[in-house]
């Protein structure tokens, strides 16, 4: 059953918040020095947004890779975002993995924290996608 246009405006507002709160769980973890958990929290910041982005444009996906995916043929290949933003979610998910499931793997200082601001930045400029028609 398709969205009315106010629950698709309310689903989209409560994922960009979601993707903000998301960003200060990272700040917050990253102060704690739980470098996993941040190289999470930066995914699925990432992953909230590009949900709403997606449902804004209406483009539906079924996972994590097919929202990525998504991101890849309706966005970087128009050049709406650079190849460099894809390789950033491609990145930031392969970190979250590697966080979350690897044994004997822990990231550091030094790798996670130079990915807020690109992440950051990425966000940003997903948002404004959003309020754009």
């Amino acid at each position: 059953m398709p969205l009315n246009i106010e629950d698709k405006k309310s689903i989209i507002e409560y994922r960009v918040e979601k993707s903000a709160m998301t960003m200060i769980e990272a700040r917050d973890n990253a102060k704690l020095g739980h470098w996993n958990l941040v190289a999470n929290r930066l995914y699925y910041s990432m992953l909230y947004m590009i949900a709403a982005l997606l449902l804004d444009k209406d483009i539906q996906f079924k996972s994590h890779a097919g929202a990525i995916r998504a991101i890849g043929l309706h966005f970087v290949t128009k050049g709406l975002l650079t190849p460099e933003d894809g390789s950033l979610l491609s990145h930031l998910q392969s970190m979250r993995s590697s966080g979350d499931y690897d044994d004997l793997f822990d990231w550091t200082e030094e790798k996670i924290a130079p990915m807020f601001e690109p992440t950051q930045a990425l966000l940003d400029k997903m948002k404004q996608m959003i309020t754009q028609k």
